[in-house]
């Protein structure tokens, strides 16, 4: 059984498009996957500890499961680690830490998204809650529009968006912005990111600051509900994810992400319809993930 470290994986140096491309290439096979929805369990407050299981198609011969647990005042805020076994046999074939496969997949995700469901003309991307997933995110999405003019806004939050800028100051095609509101940051925005982990109540409490085409990405799911039952189109990566959600029935319209990518369905149809992508994170991009490692450290072995 190998142990491996998310040490081991950074010195793998795989980029930030790679990593898109594989959960494209994920979302790709999910009908192929055995994916039940994660089991999520609260010990106290919002803190949870998730469980998430998926088996691979079978020419991959993989399970794995992952156990992800967010506890306050732990940093990183998130933690995680992940067993893989070979279907052909049963046995443990890796015990694999997660925390550098669930920033990278996440920010992989969310920029999958942005990419997929932002309107044509879109120029502004908003920001808020500069922490470990939003550097990932910005990483993949930086790395897959190296062509594009970009302003990204941040919301100000101690010294936050200044280290962002700094991070970022020699990519030549970013104008940053700070805002010191909610309403500077989302007003006239055309893409909404939030990868803040743990919000109370609402982010943006009136709805008409959000204007027409504008694409919604919460990461971690958190302070936008009030969107749900009026913006135009809501996409998710699993229906099991968000069938829970208190407004779900009320979605005007609903389809999954990997729909989206493999052509069965339309995302966006117009410049105007106002979207909300919920991304949960499943344990299919994990695993592959996982697998696409293991393979790597075996070739770089030979």
């Amino acid at each position: 059984m190998q142990i491996i470290t998310s040490r081991d994986i950074e010195r793998l140096n795989i980029s930030p498009a790679e990593s898109v491309e594989w959960v494209r290439q994920a979302f790709l096979m999910k009908d192929r996957c055995q994916l039940p929805p994660k089991i999520s369990l609260h010990p106290r407050g919002n803190d949870f500890i998730n469980t998430m299981p998926c088996l691979l198609p079978e020419e991959y011969h993989t399970f794995g499961c992952k156990v992800v647990s967010r506890i306050k005042g732990n940093h990183p805020a998130l933690k995680s680690e992940m067993m893989v076994f070979d279907t052909l046999s049963g046995d443990l074939t890796a015990l694999v830490n997660c925390d550098w496969i669930t920033a990278r997949r996440t920010g992989a995700v969310a920029t999958l998204a942005i990419n997929t469901f932002r309107n044509t003309h879109a120029r502004i991307y908003s920001f808020i809650g500069l922490g470990a997933m939003a550097y990932a995110t910005l990483d993949c999405f930086f790395a897959t529009n190296k062509e594009k003019q970009l302003i990204v806004r941040l919301k100000r939050y101690k010294d936050q968006a200044e280290k962002v800028i700094e991070r970022y100051k020699d990519i030549p095609n970013v104008i940053f912005e700070i805002s010191d509101t909610i309403e500077q940051l989302v007003k006239d925005a055309d893409v909404i990111v939030s990868c803040i982990t743990d919000a109370d109540g609402l982010l943006v409490d009136d709805t008409d600051l959000f204007k027409p085409g504008v694409l919604i990405v919460p990461v971690h799911t958190r302070g936008f509900q009030n969107c749900d039952t009026i913006f135009d189109k809501i996409f998710a990566d699993d229906e099991g994810h968000v069938k829970g959600f208190r407004y779900f029935s009320q979605f005007r319209y609903f389809d999954e992400l990997a729909n989206i990518l493999s052509g069965k369905s339309i995302g966006r149809t117009n410049d105007s319809e106002r979207i909300l992508s919920y991304n949960i994170g499943l344990g299919l991009h994990d695993i592959y993930y996982a697998w696409n490692i293991i393979e790597r450290m075996q070739q770089n072995s030979l």
